[in-house]
């Protein structure tokens, strides 16, 4: 397995909220932010775990279920349309120090 994996989730995340047009927004995997984080806490138990501001003013959030491991990934538009952009399992919450300044992974 590879241990960076959870390193570059957020990074992954963050490129497809860039990505992410109004147009898309237009799929079925999109609705109302309030109508996604109700389905989320209520069928997968999920909550959010983390928050970040993508680009063009989209915000990247991760809800997750600690005990099951269930995950999702979503972005939020300016308008208010939330979108799921990647799911799984596995979830671990981190507490890792920093790398310091200068050194390689």
């Amino acid at each position: 397995m590879d241990c960076r994996l959870p390193l570059m989730m957020p990074l992954a995340a963050a490129i497809c909220a860039a990505a992410l047009t109004p147009a898309a927004a237009q799929t079925s995997n999109c609705a109302e932010r309030d109508m996604v984080v109700e389905r989320l806490a209520g069928t997968y138990g999920e909550s959010r775990q983390s928050i970040g501001l993508a680009a063009n003013n989209q915000v990247m959030e991760v809800f997750a279920n600690l005990e099951s491991g269930s995950w999702t990934v979503t972005v939020t538009l300016p308008s208010g349309m939330t979108c799921l952009i990647a799911s799984g399992m596995a979830f671990e919450e981190l507490e890792e120090p920093l790398t310091p300044t200068g050194s390689r992974l």
